[in-house]
C-alpha cells in the first residue's frame, strides 16, 4: 500500500493495557429449519397438500380470534343491548308482549305494497241457499248427480217431478234439472188449503218454509203463517220435506193365480194360470255378464239391478217357473217378462225389462237357464242393459242376496 495514505494506528492512552490482537472468526450462518422442511416437502411432492392444510389452520385461527374478540366486545357492552348467544343452555323463557304495543306490519302502512298470498289459505265453505240448474251430461246417473251436490237421490227426484216423474230411468242428456241447496222438496204452492196443513203434508212446519232464506220471502208482508200472502203458482223450497215416491215398478203379488193384477202395467198381462213349473228357490245370473252397467239396488228409487249386456245378447230365466207377463210395459220398462216361481216358501217372482226381444208367451213353463228373450234398450233406458228384479208376493228383495257371486 502507498505509504502516503497509510493511516497511523491510534495510540493507546497512557496507563491502559492494550489487548493482544486476535484473529477474526468467520461469520456464523444460522440454519432455517422451516425453510429446509418446506423444501424437503416440495421435493417429495407434498407441498400443495401442506399449503391447503396450512390455509385451513390459518382460517380456523382467524375464526377463533374473531369469536374471542366478539366475546370481549359483549362483556364491555351493557347487558340490555348484548347480542343473544347462538346456543342457549336450556329452554328460553317466553317473554310477555302486550299486543297493543306491536306496531302494524310495514306493508300495511305503505301504499301499493301488498302482503304475499298464503299458498294454503283455508277458504271457509259457505252453505248454499239458492236453487241451481244442472244440465244432464252423457253418462250421468241420478245417484252420481246427487253425490256431486251432497244430496240424497230422492231430493233430485223431488225437485224435478215434472221432468223425471220419480223415475231414475227418465234421466237423459240435455235435461235441465233443479238442484236444491238442501235435502227436501221443490213444490208449487197453489193455494186453496191452509198453508200449515200443506206444510204438514211434507213433514215440516209452515215456519220452516217461510223462514228459509232460499225462498226470499219478506216476513214483514207474509201476515198470518196459516194463510200467508204468497201468490198462487209460487215455487218454494221445502227444506227437510219428504213425500212418497211414485213407484213405477210392476205391482207385487203378480202370481200365476193372480196374473191379471198386472193389467195396469200394459198389454203384456196374462190371465190366470193353472199348474206349471215350480222353482228351486235358488237363482242363477240371467245374463252372460255378471256386473252392472247402470243403477244398483237403491230402494225406494230403484228396486232392481241393471246388469250389463250388449244389444241382442240372450236373457235367461233365473229360476224355473211360469210366465205371468210377456209384452210391452207402459210405465218405462219397455218390453218386459215376469216369471212366477210358485211353490217355494216365499213365493218368488223375477222381472226382466228393457228387452229387445221376447221369446216366451203367457202361461209358458220355463226351466232355470232357459233363454227367454234378448237384452235391449226399450222403454226409459239410456242404453242396452237388463233391468232385473227379485220380489216376493209382499215385498222386494235385494238381488245381491240371492244371486251367486259374480
Amino acid at each position: 500500500m502507498d505509504p502516503e495514505f497509510r493511516e497511523e494506528a491510534p495510540q493507546a492512552p497512557q496507563g491502559e493495557h492494550k489487548p493482544a490482537e486476535q484473529t477474526p472468526k468467520p461469520p456464523r450462518i444460522r440454519r432455517n429449519l422451516l425453510a429446509e422442511w418446506a423444501n424437503a416437502l416440495l421435493q417429495l411432492g407434498l407441498g400443495e397438500s401442506m399449503l391447503r392444510v396450512g390455509t385451513t389452520l390459518l382460517s380456523l385461527v382467524l375464526i377463533a380470534a374473531a369469536i374471542w374478540l366478539m366475546d370481549v366486545f359483549n362483556k364491555q357492552v351493557p347487558l340490555n343491548v348484548r347480542t343473544r348467544p347462538a346456543l342457549a343452555a336450556g329452554p328460553t323463557p317466553t317473554a310477555f308482549v302486550d299486543p297493543s304495543l306491536i306496531p302494524p306490519p310495514m306493508d300495511a302502512a305503505i301504499p301499493g305494497v301488498s302482503r304475499l298470498a298464503r299458498p294454503h289459505t283455508n277458504v271457509p265453505t259457505r252453505p248454499r241457499t239458492e236453487l241451481e240448474k244442472y244440465t244432464v251430461q252423457t253418462g250421468d246417473t241420478l245417484f252420481g248427480i246427487a253425490e256431486k251436490y251432497g244430496l240424497k237421490p230422492q231430493t233430485i227426484l223431488w225437485g224435478n217431478y215434472n221432468i223425471l216423474v220419480d223415475d231414475p230411468h227418465s234421466l237423459s242428456p240435455g235435461q235441465e234439472l233443479n238442484i236444491l241447496p238442501v235435502d227436501g222438496i221443490y213444490y208449487e204452492w197453489l193455494g186453496g188449503i191452509s198453508f200449515e196443513e200443506w206444510a204438514r203434508f211434507f213433514g215440516v212446519t209452515a215456519q220452516d218454509i217461510l223462514e228459509y232464506p232460499g225462498n226470499n220471502l219478506d216476513m214483514d208482508t207474509i201476515g198470518d203463517p196459516a194463510n200467508p200472502n204468497i201468490k198462487a203458482g209460487t215455487w218454494l223450497i221445502i227444506p227437510g220435506g219428504s213425500r212418497e215416491l211414485v213407484v213405477w215398478s210392476a205391482p207385487l203379488g203378480v202370481t200365476r193365480e193372480n196374473a191379471a193384477s198386472a193389467q195396469v202395467m200394459g198389454p203384456g198381462a196374462c190371465g190366470a194360470v193353472s199348474g206349471g213349473a215350480v222353482g228351486f228357490g235358488t237363482f242363477i245370473w240371467p245374463a252372460n255378464k255378471h256386473y252392472l252397467s247402470g243403477y244398483d239396488y237403491q230402494p225406494p228409487i230403484h228396486w232392481g239391478i241393471d246388469i250389463a249386456g250388449d244389444l241382442g245378447e240372450p236373457v235367461f230365466a233365473a229360476d224355473a217357473g211360469v210366465v205371468v207377463y210377456a209384452g210391452l210395459n207402459k210405465y218405462g220398462y219397455g218390453n218386459m217378462i215376469m216369471i212366477d216361481h210358485g211353490g217355494n216358501p216365499t213365493g218368488f217372482q223375477t222381472l226382466y225389462a228393457h228387452l229387445s226381444d221376447i221369446a216366451v208367451y203367457c202361461g209358458q213353463s220355463v226351466g232355470q237357464g232357459d233363454e227367454i228373450g234378448a237384452i235391449g234398450s226399450t222403454g226409459k233406458s239410456s242404453g242396452p242393459h237388463l233391468h232385473f228384479e227379485i220380489r216376493t208376493t209382499t215385498y222386494f228383495v235385494n238381488p245381491w242376496d240371492y244371486l251367486p257371486p259374480p
